[in-house]
């Protein structure tokens, strides 16, 4: 198909100029009032405009004649065999110019003297990818039962109006379409099927019982794969391994992995409902790496509480369930393997960095210092990396740098990159998020990492660490960091400031033992009172002023009542985010709330602060957000939105959890 490079203006010659000079003749005449004149030239320029119109048109045909006899010569010289249908139109408004006969035979498209538009011929179907210069179009088109993948190719004329003209050239690929849509669905799902609570549900159970267990268990799981053609294989006791192919996977998402509620109707003899964890691994490259994206899963599922699917892809991680309350099923073996672990790690190291969360509050200063004192014990150099001046524990601080052990522990991120080297360790306490510890360079800088947190995890976490402390169903890091302590110093090695930020950091993520006590809690409370720590100084350190204190009830005063069961704050100042979880906190304790969200601006950004008491999840419900925490406790930062914007996008994700 020849084109000429003037085809543009050949099809649309400029002949604005023209008629505004008679249209300005006109205007003349009638400013001279000689009114017949005008009237003349008028009736002149009309006709000559509505002859340029025919004419036009004319001409256009003419092309597409011309165009379409060229193509009929070319394909009558190949007899009759055109590759691909092809058609030629403006990208300006769409219309057609000229088609071969493949494609008037594919689409139904007749030459005529009027001009088509392609979205007539194909409705629906976009042109803007060719006009940003790309030459495949993102997505393919079904006409007559077939799949086809578009091409094209753009022509730029030289007149004033630069028409651009395109080429789309339409390519049959409907067989090689369904060999690769029946491999993606062909794909296998690798997934491990684990008894989260196995110990304690045949705890003291007699070996007849647990074969009865054992076989509801067995049963339960075997119904839930049947309908997927599977394939299942009983690993050990309380861990299976489930293959099935990829097209069934979509069906276990719309019955959100049924499994994971049906199991709860298994009890043990003492009432403790069984629970499971699914761990999914999708789109490995064989059959191993699908395997370890499954194993990953399983472990992530674990780090946040069990009793959920967790599906592992080559990007992200995927959640379902984890709706309940975690129980507690903690070992104090994994406390004691961790701290013996810990203090090796300390012993064999040149400097250790011990770094919480950003804005780090009691039970992250808490933390640091119970690490700062295994580090005292082995003798070692530590420093704790906070922000001195932006934190949520100034006044703990401040009385901790008064000890003598204390006065040099406190750097900043840019001391402690200046300070590192390849023997250096960072412990990372109250989180497990690369991007929201105090200083992510220095995160990057240290090759070996510990993380000690009682957070759920995110799909964003620490990795690697050399040792890992995780224990989602722990009140608080000051806790786990209170029975590592247990495990590796005597009693007369905590200095009495110690056992005070610790006991602080429990008090704080308990609300003084109300929310997210366990058994162990109260031991690592009572470990922490013998060794000189004092509730009443602890309560000093949670006390506010006079106006904090009323700062606090106007944030309470503002909020609103959204499902009748949860309270909700908005602000358009900006405050302090201890006022700001204080606020949630206080709201729990208004008959009938059962979760609470304080909303404030910070610079750029929004901050949620989140707290439950009742079957709210407030991590998963912040977690689209951008946040985390755990299911009592959460928050989250939104950047680039407005206090608005952010409370449209927490109803939403309110809405979602409570319909799901």
């Amino acid at each position: 198909m020849g084109l000429n490079r003037k085809l543009g203006r050949l099809i649309n010659p400029g002949m604005g100029g023209y008629f505004f000079i008679m249209a300005a003749f006109c205007a003349a005449a009638l400013l001279t009032q000689q009114y017949w004149l005008a009237a003349l030239e008028t009736v002149v320029t009309l006709v000559v405009f509505a002859f340029y119109i025919l004419d036009r048109k004319r001409r256009e045909k003419q092309i597409q004649q011309y165009i379409q006899s060229a193509s009929n010569t070319l394909e009558a010289s190949s007899r009759g065999e055109s590759p691909l249908p092809a058609v030629l139109v403006r990208l300006g408004d769409g219309g057609i110019i000229w088609a071969n006969h493949r494609f008037s035979d594919l689409t139904g498209y007749a030459d005529t003297m009027m001009e088509q538009q392609l979205e007539e011929v194909l409705p629906g179907f976009a042109t803007d990818w060719l006009a940003a210069g790309k030459t495949e179009s993102p997505q393919d088109v079904t006409l007559s039962g077939r799949r086809y993948r578009v091409y094209g190719t753009t022509i730029r004329s030289e007149d004033s109006r630069g028409t651009m003209l395109g080429v789309l050239y339409f390519s049959d690929l409907t067989e090689l379409y369904q060999v690769r849509d029946e491999y993606i669905r062909s794909r296998p799902v690798v997934a491990i099927i684990l008894i989260d609570n196995y110990e304690e549900l045949t705890k003291n159970l007699t070996e007849s019982a647990i074969s009865t267990l054992n076989a509801r268990l067995n049963d339960a799981i075997t119904q839930w794969t049947e309908g997927y053609k599977g394939l299942l294989r009983k690993l050990e006791r309380n861990r299976f391994l489930f293959i099935f192919e990829k097209r069934d996977l979509d069906r276990a998402k719309e019955d959100k992995f049924s499994l994971l509620e049906n199991i709860h109707q298994i009890q043990s003899p003492s009432g403790l409902p069984a629970s499971i964890s699914i761990g999914l691994g999708v789109d490995g490259s064989n059959f191993e790496e699908s395997y370890e994206f499954a194993a990953l899963s399983i472990e992530m599922a674990l780090t946040r509480g069990g009793d959920q699917a967790v599906i592992k892809d080559r990007i992200n991680f995927n959640f379902y369930g984890g709706r309940n309350r975690e129980a507690d099923y903690r070992s104090k073996v994994r406390s004691r393997v961790t701290a013996n672990s810990l203090m090796e790690l300390i012993a064999q190291s040149g400097h250790v960095f011990i770094m919480g969360h950003r804005n780090a509050d009691l039970d992250a200063v808490g933390a640091a210092v119970g690490i700062f004192c295994l580090c005292r014990k082995k003798a070692k150099k530590a420093n704790i990396v906070i922000d001195l001046e932006h934190n949520a524990a100034d006044k703990l601080i401040q009385e901790i740098r008064t000890v003598r052990e204390y006065r040099d522990a406190f750097i900043s991120g840019q001391e402690a990159l200046l300070m590192a080297d390849n023997r250096s360790i960072l412990i990372v306490v109250d989180t497990n998020r690369p991007d929201q510890v105090e200083c992510q360079p220095l995160l990057e800088s240290i090759s070996k990492v510990c993380v000690v947190d009682h957070h759920r995890r995110a799909a964003d976490y620490i990795s690697p660490v050399v040792v890992n402390l995780h224990e989602p169903y722990a009140s608080s890091a000051a806790e786990l960091v209170t029975e590592i302590l247990l495990y590796a110093v005597e009693k007369q090695d905590v200095l009495p400031i110690e056992a005070k930020s610790l006991l602080a950091g429990i008090c704080l993520d308990t609300k003084f033992f109300n929310v997210r006590t366990g058994e162990r809690t109260f031991e690592a409370a009572a470990a922490l009172r013998r060794m000189g720590a004092d509730t009443t100084e602890v309560k000093k350190l949670l006390q506010n002023d006079f106006q904090d204190t009323m700062a606090k009830y106007q944030i309470i005063k503002s909020s609103r009542l959204y499902r009748q069961e949860i309270a909700i704050a908005a602000l358009n100042t900006g405050t302090s985010r201890v006022l700001a979880a204080q606020a949630a906190d206080e709201l729990l304790n208004i008959s009938g709330i059962t979760a609470s969200f304080v909303l404030y601006p910070d610079d750029d950004m929004v901050i949620i602060s989140a707290r439950s008491i009742g079957s709210a999840n407030v991590q998963m419900i912040l977690e689209p957000l951008g946040g985390g925490g755990n299911t009592a406790t959460a928050g989250a930062q939104i950047r680039d939105i407005t206090v608005k914007e952010a409370l449209d996008r927490l109803v939403e994700s309110i809405d979602k959890f409570y319909e799901e």
